[in-house]
């Protein structure tokens, strides 16, 4: 966490055992920490500091639940610890609750105002909810402080790239690599405009970097993928390849992924999610219609749909929300435990994820998208608990959309497509539980091909409106002319009209891309079709 435990003047007074463990967190020696510091709570379990330095230990070892706990029983018993509650407000962050560790930081800057780290999680935090212009004001303010920290000088990049400020979000990028050249996460976020041409002197520091006997694993994949975008766009496909492959194997020993499970998850998805069970269903749920849901791959057309939609009238964008996977792991034994929920429970379920949505909202329009691509898993349930809702499937050609994903490096998530295999499989699973669902499930999910909405985009935007219940507005047409935040990898792309290269953009890596196609099996052969699975 930030704001580390560091023995200082006060913690002179403190006994030896916990000097000795506030030293041992200090030079995160975790294992001589956590004895000490539990022996010392078992002889005075109401010192809040040592229940901090318990929670600092949690929050070290991705225990941010626990770690949570710990900090809110601190505050309770010592409501004024402001170190405390600014360590609460980074776990809130981290456990992506972003409105919490806002309303925590409120108070903890009433005591600290002028704390440039706490300015500067606010801003990361009402990025995550929508706040973008807040988030830049606070992050400029930072900046005034601390200048020379190239870190805060890229998520200012971040967050000025989401609002359309390219050209500014470019120069906070350049700006961060002038203190740090070697900052590999900068040069994949200015690969990953996707409108930057990278020069001979770009290439050359990259790959100079790369050669760097300290180079951390997280600079190295970032500067691999970033040279694979750089290679790739002077049609170099060998050394992009090289790159993109270097830069996926090593980004797939820092994720846990097992494909065996994603299997196992569809396959009990398509034994619970039945004809039946949604007969029985029926009329259940919240009613609202508010909600479109557009699912499938990521690197699929997601956004350029959402950029469609979001350009009516009527309906307002949000982002990729994360609170269908939240309630999903509410339901005890997920997917089999669906089966067991009441009328009344599916109801309050999908009036929950209303209320949680209801956060990234800034409109009163009548309808808003939520289009994080992974809830393909969870599209039976969005029909149980929502079954007004509209669900759009946002599927491209596998070899196409598969590629993409490998040359895309992402923030979080995403864990299955660091490997062509793996993705292949990936692909392959969700294709399998979609086609069970247009059989299945009610008013199942709209399908969008990408290449056809690139080849015949009137046509497929006024099917599309139509699909939502929505009046064709020539707005929806021009879609790269609306103004609004986009966060995901394709926001510049959006911003531009519809463009047919990237159809065919994995073609010049066909040689590459075997072990994709081995395991996508029937599902490349019969696309755009239903698979025989």
């Amino acid at each position: 966490m930030d704001r580390s435990i560091s023995p200082d003047q006060t913690s002179l007074r403190w006994p030896p055992r916990l000097l000795e463990a506030a030293l041992a967190l200090h030079d995160n020696r975790l294992a001589d920490a956590e004895p000490r510091l539990r022996a010392h709570l078992k002889d005075d379990p109401f010192d809040v500091a040592a229940i901090r330095m318990m929670a600092e230990l949690a929050g070290r070892i991705g225990r941010y639940k626990d770690a949570e706990a710990l900090l809110r029983r601190a505050l309770e018993l010592s409501p004024d610890f402001t170190a405390a509650r600014a360590n609460l407000a980074v776990v809130l962050h981290r456990l992506n609750r972003p409105a919490e560790a806002i309303a925590e930081l409120n108070i903890v800057t009433q005591d600290e105002p002028d704390h440039p780290g706490h300015a500067n999680l606010k801003a990361a935090a009402l990025g995550r909810i929508g706040g973008f212009d807040e988030a830049i004001v606070l992050y400029e303010q930072v900046l005034a402080q601390m200048p020379r920290q190239p870190r805060i000088w890229m998520s200012y990049g971040h967050m000025l790239k989401t609002v359309g400020r390219q050209a500014d979000g470019i120069a906070a990028y350049r700006r961060a690599l002038d203190l740090a050249p070697g900052l590999g996460e900068v040069w994949w976020s200015l690969a990953n405009l996707k409108t930057i041409r990278f020069d001979d002197a770009d290439i050359a520091v990259m790959e100079a970097a790369l050669q760097q006997a300290d180079i951390s694993t997280e600079d190295r994949f970032h500067l691999d993928f970033a040279l694979g975008k750089a290679y790739e766009d002077r049609r170099e496909a060998e050394a992009a390849f090289r790159h993109y492959a270097a830069g996926n194997a090593l980004r797939r020993t820092t994720v846990q992924y097992d494909a065996d499970e994603t299997t196992r998850f569809v396959d009990d998805s398509i034994a619970t999610f039945t004809a039946d069970l949604f007969a029985g269903r029926e009329g259940q749920g919240c009613p609202a219609p508010d909600p479109i849901f557009i699912l499938g791959m990521p690197r699929a057309g997601s956004t350029l749909v959402e950029q469609i939609l979001s350009s009516h009238s009527l309906v307002e964008g949000t982002s990729e929300l994360p609170d269908i996977p939240a309630l999903a792991r509410t339901i005890a034994d997920y997917p089999a435990g669906v089966a067991t929920l009441s009328a009344d429970e599916l109801a309050a379920i999908g009036a929950d994820y209303l209320r949680r949505a209801a956060i990234q909202r800034r409109t009163d329009k009548p309808l808003f998208i939520d289009k994080l691509p992974n809830n393909w898993a969870r599209a039976g349930l969005i029909r149980l608990i929502l079954p007004n809702a509209k669900i759009i499937d946002a599927r491209r050609h596998p070899l196409g959309c598969c590629f993409s994903n490998f040359k895309q490096h992402f923030a979080r998530g995403q864990a299955f497509s660091y490997d062509l295999a793996e993705m292949g499989r990936y692909y392959r699973d969700y294709v399998r539980l979609m086609d069970h669902l247009d059989i299945a499930m009610p008013r199942p999910p709209y399908r969008v091909f990408y290449e056809t909405m690139v080849d015949d985009t009137e046509a497929q935007v006024r099917a599309l409106l139509d699909a939502c219940g929505l009046e064709y507005e020539p707005a929806c047409l021009a879609f790269h002319q609306t103004e609004r935040a986009v966060r995901t990898a394709s926001s510049e792309q959006v911003r531009r009209p519809i463009f047919s290269e990237g159809k065919a953009a994995w073609l010049p890596f066909a040689l590459y891309l075997d072990p994709l196609r081995a395991t996508l099996g029937d599902v490349l052969t019969m696309y755009p079709h239903a698979s025989a699975l």
